[in-house]
């Protein structure tokens, strides 16, 4: 299952279950963790039908002798869990409708959670009992919709799913109930930078998660990258521990571990009183969102505790009069949690904490910890996130990221504040690339050189992909165009088209040979300026071939206005109501689905100038407006603001376009907004009219 199938089968999951919440009376707190719970349970149906036929024979081949073993026994030892046959999904879908399902499914989470120890108490069971309150079907349906989940789905997969559905939740249920989602693209991107290949991960305050999981994934999609370039790497030696003082909360954290065949612990715990895991200097890792700005935490309760004293304690400006000695509180939690990432890492280890950023600039006793920090050469790095990230606040923030083992005194600041990808009118998110291309800021000022031109490789294989799989979409295309334009320069201007596709035979050869003067060179260190500068040839071939693109659908986008403009015009003399006729907005479909193609085509190609355009040796260096490698003095000279604005900079970037390309751009928008308000105003007039009719 590719990415764009994975993403289908998400919407097609999320709206069947979500339509079924809408008819009934349930709000999304009700309805989310037993969703989420049926969901673990495909996930588990699906990995026990993996390795049952295994469990059998090595349970037959057992019985009889002295290491005969419960067929429970087995189970456990080759998938990690045993599932009773009144515990398997099909049992449950295939039930009469006469049963009661929300039993039958109480029963079956208490079958997985009697043979599974870290499981108990922890799946949904008496949640299923409330989904019948106005409709008893609701737990079959809802069956039915996650049997859609394909039986070979790996782990992976549901896993992904699973976090899908945390963040709709997220979103359905706003400020109050999504308080323990961080969005994916996010975490992902601390992840990237930190590198948790093996050791301990923590987060105490680890929500659902999340954090963890993307740890894995992480090591998951870094494999073959680490393959090719030499390096020697662990699988399966990553271990979480993770605490959340919400029972709720940790529940869906405990089923998303199992969920993604994690190896840990979580605990339900306060972290400002308690310490399960005595984290002291504990972890290699240390990854997390803490709530910002909390203002109720008792001095008693953390001023004698290490964890949170050892680089300052934040304080009111003000002396507590006498009546409130003993009562006072910390003005502000967001240093405690800060003290508490750094004091919790090994000698070596690595942190990255989601922060608001008013943290960065804190005055007065939270000003004198940020020096102490800095001047413990503690601080590796600070990027400063986009708006509207998070679905559950809208306060800005930045990511800290902490390394106990730095090797300069420098503190390296991203402003990332304008990439992002807006995915609707609210929320933005980073793509995959955009997190690729923050997180190798980060590498290249380690000197890791290789995993530079190693992904300005990846995404020419990727781009070359879609170009040859678009060449096919764009001859049906045009040939659809060709079937409605009635303009003669319209049919030229497409043949023109269809003929610049054919140019991509060249780029083919010119990339095929590229591979083969790569090919192998990625383990070398040496091999790195090489590498870098036959990518800078290699995308100098294909600038012009998207130029011509461009230039020809333009050339098409004023034959289709024209025509258009033409036809209304004719239908306006006749009498008639200019509309858009059949034809023509099959034509306008026709094109925007060239569009489409091209844009797609390029997006890698666009990935790559970004890239080589700021770092075009292929190392580290400053970049106004994104990045700043800023020196103690630096730092000093800005008051140890922790600010990235303060140090990167800004840069007004050039459109590249001319004085004749930006008039013709802006007459066509006026064109545009012509025919939309004469639209609009034909609309006025049949709503008048039909109101009146309506009125007498």
């Amino acid at each position: 299952m590719n990415s764009e199938q994975l993403k289908q089968l998400e919407k097609n999951l999320w709206s069947a279950a979500d339509n079924l919440r809408a008819n009934s009376d349930l709000k999304s707190t009700e309805y989310a963790t037993p969703v989420l719970g049926l969901i673990f349970l495909k996930f588990a149906d699906n990995k026990y039908s993996q390795v049952e036929a295994q469990i059998i024979e090595e349970h037959a081949k057992l019985k009889g002798s002295r290491r005969e073993k419960p067929l429970s026994d087995v189970a456990i030892e080759k998938c990690g869990f045993y599932l009773p046959e009144h515990s398997r999904y099909d049992y449950l879908l295939n039930l009469p409708e006469e049963k009661d399902i929300a039993k039958a499914i109480k029963k079956a989470m208490e079958g997985i959670e009697e043979f599974k120890e870290s499981l108990d108490g922890v799946l949904p069971k008496d949640e299923y009992f409330a989904l019948t309150r106005t409709d008893r079907t609701l737990p079959a349906q809802l069956l039915k919709t996650f049997s859609d989940i394909p039986r070979d789905a790996t782990g992976d997969i549901l896993g992904k799913i699973y976090e899908f559905f945390l963040g709709k939740f997220a979103l359905a249920e706003g400020q109050g109930g999504g308080v323990f989602y961080t969005p994916t693209s996010v975490v992902r991107l601390m992840v990237e930078v930190i590198e948790p290949y093996k050791g301990t991960v923590y987060d105490p305050a680890c929500g659902s998660a999340g954090m963890f999981v993307q740890s894995q994934q992480f090591i998951e999609d870094h494999k073959e990258e680490l393959e090719l370039l030499g390096e020697e790497h662990d699988e399966n030696k990553l271990f979480v521990y993770g605490q959340e003082k919400t029972l709720d909360t940790v529940k869906l954290a405990k089923m998303n571990i199992a969920v993604n065949g994690l190896r840990g612990e979580i605990q339900q715990a306060n972290s400002y009183k308690e310490n399960p895991f005595d984290s002291y200097q504990k972890f290699d890792y240390v990854l997390a969102n803490p709530p910002f700005n909390v203002d109720d935490v008792p001095v008693a309760d953390v001023e004698d505790d290490i964890r949170f004293n050892e680089y300052g304690i934040p304080k009111n400006k003000t002396k507590a009069k006498k009546k409130d000695e003993g009562k006072e509180t910390i003005p502000n939690g967001n240093y405690l949690w800060i003290n508490l990432f750094v004091t919790s890492l090994k000698e070596k280890g690595r942190a990255a904490l989601v922060m608001a950023n008013s943290a960065s600039d804190a005055r007065h006793s939270e000003a004198d910890i940020r020096k102490t920090l800095i001047k413990n050469n503690l601080i590796y790095g600070m990027l400063t996130l986009p708006s509207n990230m998070f679905y559950t606040v809208t306060l800005p923030a930045t990511l800290w990221f902490f390394d106990k083992d730095k090797q300069d005194d420098n503190i390296l600041f991203i402003d990332a504040r304008n990439v992002f990808t807006q995915i609707d009118r609210a929320h933005r998110e980073f793509s995959p690339e955009q997190i690729n291309n923050l997180a190798i800021i980060s590498k290249l000022h380690k000197g890791k050189r290789r995993e530079f031109v190693h992904l300005i490789d990846s995404y020419f294989e990727k781009g070359m992909e879609l170009l040859v799989e678009n060449k096919k979409q764009v001859e049906p295309v045009s040939e659809q165009l060709l079937e409605v334009l009635d303009d003669e320069q319209g049919k030229l201007a497409v043949g023109d088209l269809v003929k610049q596709w054919k140019e991509l035979t060249q780029l083919q050869s010119k990339f095929e040979t590229y591979q083969a003067t790569v090919q192998g060179k990625f383990s070398d260190k040496k091999q790195v300026e090489a590498i870098n500068t036959v990518q800078h040839v290699l995308l100098e071939s294909f600038e012009p071939f998207f130029d011509a693109l461009h230039y020809g659908l333009k050339q098409i986008d004023r034959v289709v206005r024209k025509q258009e403009k033409t036809k209304a015009e004719a239908a306006k003399s006749a009498g008639k109501r200019p509309t858009t006729d059949r034809q023509t907005k099959q034509l306008k479909i026709a094109l925007a689905q060239l569009h489409k193609e091209v844009k797609s085509a390029e997006l890698f190609f666009k990935h790559i100038n970004w890239l080589q355009e700021r770092f075009p040796k292929a190392e580290y260096e400053d970049v106004i407006g994104l990045c700043k490698l800023a020196s103690p003095k630096d730092l000093e000279e800005q008051d140890f603001s922790l600010n990235a604005g303060r140090y990167v900079g800004v840069v007004i970037e050039d459109d590249g376009k001319t004085e004749e390309e930006f008039l013709n751009e802006l007459s066509e928008m006026n064109d545009k907004l012509l025919e939309l308000n004469e639209h609009a105003n034909n609309l006025a007039k049949i709503i008048d009219k039909n109101i009146q009719a309506i009125v007498g």
